[in-house]
């Protein structure tokens, strides 16, 4: 094998290395939900976890900053960052209020809401693909392309709704977001199927061994023929993409598009994705992982709140674990003798 090839490969082994950092996110699940439930017991003399609604509630609450963690999964994978995604999601959430509101007359319910989830997606794929041609062509640093589309994303969002929210009247929208079949919230059914396919898609396809050699060694990935460029555009699309499917999700929960929906969530996303094992150095990270970091934000912030603690300790608490979990990655880092490009 090729030394190019050999180094392509490493980032596998750096997979199994986000599988451990997985395993250990379900263990400090397990204790905050135990924790939870003590404390919940002995206070109140109230069951936490053994009640469908807190566990509902737990779960619906995780969904948004899932679906934005889910795109940024496959970006910090390869090494990169994507700071607009709260924006892009609020710009995808007041574009589709708009449209659908300006069709609804002539479509109908179910016609405004294809005409409005259309909207959404082309314009989240502007900033998307904005991103990708800075950072894969242009060579500007992820984090500040990002954060340069944050501005503008917000900027643009803040015009087209006017400064203010836009309501949206919508009766299939509102079952979206709000909706149940059985007992499952249909926005958990719908996070649930776009966590299956890009699951999928990170671990079964020759696009997800890209994303990961990419995060792994980009010169390397170069050497071995991947186009690098391409597959880093496609990446901030992606993100962009999730990101307009929590923004129409939002929307129908609140029958409402806010350009703001997004901002509060950003640092949720992140925390999900660094908490569940991903680096933010790249080249390892999972969905499942991600799905778990967002779990434990839910349930830390939710846990908080249900035993009368002052919210504002959920940021403190969130932080807090993020610190904890990129030392953890440094030292794994350190201990394997990894070294970057």
């Amino acid at each position: 094998m090729s030394v190019a090839m050999a180094e392509v490969a490493k980032p596998r082994h750096a997979a199994w290395s986000a599988w451990l950092a997985a395993g250990r996110a379900w263990l400090f699940l397990g204790a905050l939900v135990i924790g939870f439930e003590l404390w919940s017991r002995l206070s109140f003399g109230a069951t936490f976890i053994f009640n469908a609604s807190n566990v509902r509630s737990i779960a619906v609450f995780a969904t948004a900053p899932l679906l934005l963690a889910i795109g940024q999964t496959f970006v910090i994978i390869s090494g990169g960052i994507d700071l607009s995604v709260g924006f892009t999601m609020g710009l995808a959430a007041v574009v589709a209020s708009q449209v659908m509101n300006g069709t609804s007359g002539t479509l109908g319910d179910f016609g405004s809401l294809l005409a409005g989830v259309a909207a959404a997606g082309l314009v989240a794929v502007v900033p998307g693909v904005v991103n990708g041609l800075l950072i894969a062509r242009l060579r500007v640093p992820p984090f500040i392309g990002t954060l340069g589309m944050y501005g503008v994303a917000r900027g643009v969002a803040y015009l087209v709704a006017g400064g203010t929210t836009v309501p949206v009247d919508n009766r299939i929208l509102s079952f979206l977001g709000n909706g149940t079949i059985g007992a499952v919230p249909v926005v958990v059914l719908v996070t649930a199927l776009a966590m299956l396919g890009l699951h999928y898609l990170l671990s079964q396809t020759r696009f997800g061994q890209y994303v990961y050699a990419i995060g792994g060694s980009r010169q390397a990935s170069l050497r071995a023929g991947i186009d690098v460029g391409g597959v880093t555009v496609r990446l901030y699309i992606l993100s962009a993409l999730s990101a307009a499917v929590g923004g129409v999700l939002y929307a129908g929960r609140f029958s409402a598009g806010a350009a703001q929906a997004g901002e509060p969530l950003l640092l949720d996303s992140i925390a999900a994705v660094v908490i569940g094992g991903a680096s933010l150095f790249g080249g390892s990270g999972t969905l499942v992982g991600t799905l778990i970091g967002a779990l434990i934000v839910a349930v830390i912030q939710y846990g908080l709140v249900f035993i009368n603690v002052e919210p504002f300790w959920q940021f403190v608490a969130v932080g807090v674990v993020i610190i904890i979990s990129v030392l953890v990655d440094q030292s794994q880092r350190k201990s394997g003798g990894r070294v970057d490009d």
